[in-house]
C-alpha cells in the first residue's frame, strides 16, 4: 500500500502519522503559539525521518482547529470525520466514540467503515478538556502525565464547578482544608466523566466505546467512565493520534498528492 500522511493541528499538539497500511511513524509535538510553523516542523520531521523527498511527497490531509493555518500541505477534513475513520480503524469493535481534546470534546456514534451517523460537541466551554486538566494539575503541583497513575484506593473528592474559574476557586479552598490531592485529582476525574458520560448517554448506542484524544492516557479516568457507562471504554498508546490516522486513511483514499 502507498504511503499517506495525516496530520492534525490540535491546539495543545500537532499530531503526525505516516500510514502505508499500518502507522509506519508518528510524533507529537506542542502546538505553541503558531500552528502553522508547529505544523511545518512536525512535516519535516517525518520527511527527514523515513527519507522521504519534499518534492515527491505522499497524499498529507490535515485536519484539527488549525488545519486551515497549513492549507499548502495538502487539503483539510473536519477532525470529526478524522476522528471516526481513525478511531475505526483503530477499535474495529467499537460503535462510539469519546475523544477528549485540548479545547473540546466529541462523542461520535459509528456508521460503516468508520463513517459518521451522528456526534454531538462540546466546543464553548474549556471544562472537562485537557486544557481544564492542564490548569487543575498547576494548582495541584503536578504533571499531566499525573493523572494517568493516580493510587486506585484514594476516595474521589466530589468537585461541584467544572467552570474553571469556579473550579480552580474551589480546589484552591480545598486544599487550604487539608484534602489529599491525588483525592482531588481522581474528583476531577470524575467530573470529567460524568460531563463525558452525559454526552454519550444523549447519543446513545451500545458496545465498546473508543476513548481517543491526550487524556485517554489517563487509566483513572478509563476506569471511571467505565464505572458510570457500564460499558468497555477501550484506548491504546495511539488513541491520541486517532484524528491524524484518520487524516492518513482519508488521504490513501482520495489519492491527492501535495499542491
Amino acid at each position: 500500500m502507498k504511503q499517506s500522511i495525516g496530520i492534525d493541528l490540535g491546539s495543545m499538539g500537532i499530531k503526525a502519522v505516516l500510514f502505508d497500511g499500518s502507522v509506519r511513524d508518528r510524533l507529537m509535538i506542542p502546538t505553541g503559539w503558531n500552528p502553522r510553523e508547529t505544523g511545518e516542523q512536525a512535516l519535516r520531521e517525518i520527511y527527514a525521518r523515513n527519507g522521504i523527498d519534499p518534492s515527491d511527497s505522499p497524499p498529507v490531509v490535515l485536519t484539527g482547529y488549525g488545519r486551515n493555518s497549513l492549507g499548502k500541505a495538502g487539503p483539510s477534513v473536519t477532525e470529526i470525520t478524522c476522528h471516526a475513520a481513525g478511531s475505526a480503524f483503530l477499535f474495529p469493535g467499537a460503535g462510539t466514540v469519546l475523544d477528549i481534546g485540548g479545547q473540546d470534546s466529541k462523542a461520535i456514534s459509528l456508521g460503516r467503515e468508520g463513517t459518521v451517523n451522528d456526534f454531538l460537541m462540546n466546543d464553548k466551554c474549556a471544562a472537562g478538556t485537557g486544557r481544564f486538566l492542564q490548569v487543575m494539575a498547576a494548582l495541584l503541583d503536578m504533571e499531566l502525565d499525573d493523572f494517568s497513575r493516580l493510587p486506585e484506593d484514594v476516595p474521589p473528592q466530589p468537585i461541584s464547578s467544572m467552570c474553571t474559574v469556579f473550579a480552580e476557586s474551589e480546589v484552591v479552598s480545598l486544599l487550604a482544608r487539608g484534602v489529599d490531592k491525588h483525592s482531588l485529582a481522581l474528583g476531577l476525574l470524575d467530573s470529567i466523566a460524568g460531563r463525558a458520560c452525559a454526552m454519550l448517554q444523549k447519543l446513545g448506542g451500545s458496545g465498546p466505546v473508543a476513548f481517543t484524544g491526550g487524556v485517554s492516557r489517563s487509566r483513572n479516568l478509563v476506569r471511571l467512565l467505565e464505572k458510570r457507562l457500564g460499558r468497555p471504554v477501550v484506548t491504546s498508546s495511539d488513541a491520541p493520534y486517532a484524528g491524524a490516522i484518520g487524516a492518513a486513511l482519508i488521504a490513501q483514499k482520495s489519492g491527492k498528492s501535495r499542491s
